[in-house]
């Protein structure tokens, strides 16, 4: 009996979330929504642009990337978080918008590759990227972040 085969492509993926969106939402639902949308705009769509990756979905606080690269899928990552914590640096702590972020190799952009990048992304704290040990595989001796 012959069965259909997927079509599968090794990815990495990024997972990414807003550290404490509901506290924003509570405080200045119209306020964030609008900032996330700029931060978006502004940020992490060039970025990812920039280092050819493909953004799958949005959520209201946060997304979920594929790159064909874990190298640029890293390179990405510390690029948004490095501009984003420039960009609000000048705001109270308790205001200022926060990443948290996840990326793994997977060989299905919808299964077990974006649910370890989830799992990954919520271990992280504020401001921290979790890479799985993949991830860590491709990109050693490749990027200079220590």
């Amino acid at each position: 009996m012959a069965q259909d085969r997927v079509n599968r492509r090794l990815s990495a993926i990024l997972a990414a979330d807003m550290v404490g969106f509901s506290r924003h939402m509570q405080r200045d639902e119209a306020g964030t929504v609008a900032r996330q949308s700029a931060c978006l705009k502004e940020l992490v769509n060039p970025a990812i642009k920039e280092f050819d990756g493909r953004l799958v979905k949005t959520t209201g606080d946060g997304y979920l990337v594929e790159f064909h690269s874990a190298v640029d899928a890293v390179s990405c990552a510390v690029n948004v978080q490095r501009e984003m914590a420039a960009r609000e640096q000048d705001l109270p702590i308790d205001q200022r918008l926060v990443y948290r972020m996840g990326i793994n190799v997977g060989d299905d952009i919808f299964g077990d590759g974006v649910n370890f990048a989830a799992r990954l992304e919520a271990l992280a704290e504020p401001g921290e990227i979790h890479i799985s040990k993949p991830v860590y595989n491709n990109v050693k001796g490749k990027l200079d972040l220590g």
